[in-house]
């Protein structure tokens, strides 16, 4: 079975209707490493579903600091949400990490669908719902884990990790310092 239709079967069980009205207004794209999807100060209007690379979000300071929000791993839905809704300019920037291969989908277009077809409409409420628990449970990790039970969790979650993401954005991404961080993964690995 097609892994984009069991992705999204995650959520709902999808018709082959309803799949082919999605593929219709979805394109596939391949996009390199360091590429911005999204930046700051821009409306966006594109959703990408990721199905192969890692994407970053992340805020910058005035002072050009960098905050990363968040990594998402194939199969995920990557994009500036808020911004999306309110029809507002971002304040994230949303940047590949590796090559990516995604398929872009108009906002408008999904939005539309939604009050056309109830199936994409039940498909849309149920995304949401899944961004929703995963951003809750990011918030609950600050609030209950310290920085070493941060990045196991991460460890958990990204096989691979420290080969995949340079350690300051893994760091940025834990609220810590580089300098912590290796003195973190020290202590884990025994090095």
């Amino acid at each position: 079975m097609d892994p984009n239709v069991i992705f999204l079967n995650s959520f709902l069980d999808v018709s082959e209707e309803t799949f082919n009205k999605l593929a219709s207004i979805s394109t596939f794209k391949k996009i390199e490493k360091g590429v911005q999807i999204d930046r700051p100060g821009e409306i966006p209007s594109k959703i990408y579903m990721l199905v192969s690379g890692i994407i970053r979000a992340y805020l910058s300071s005035e002072t050009g600091k960098e905050f990363n929000k968040n990594f998402f791993m194939p199969f995920s839905f990557v994009g500036s949400l808020t911004a999306l809704i309110k029809k507002a300019p971002s304040k994230l920037t949303y940047e590949t990490l590796t090559a990516c291969k995604v398929y872009e989908v108009n906002f408008e277009e999904i939005t539309k669908l939604c009050s056309e077809d109830i199936h994409i409409s039940n498909l849309y409420s149920k995304v949401l719902e899944r961004i929703f628990i995963r951003y809750e449970e990011r918030q609950l990790e600050f609030i209950s884990m310290d920085a070493t039970e941060r990045y196991l969790k991460l460890r958990k979650k990204i096989s691979r990790v420290d080969d995949l993401i340079p350690q300051y954005h893994i760091a940025s991404y834990l609220s810590i310092t580089p300098v912590q961080l290796s003195r973190i993964r020290k202590k884990i690995d025994g090095n």
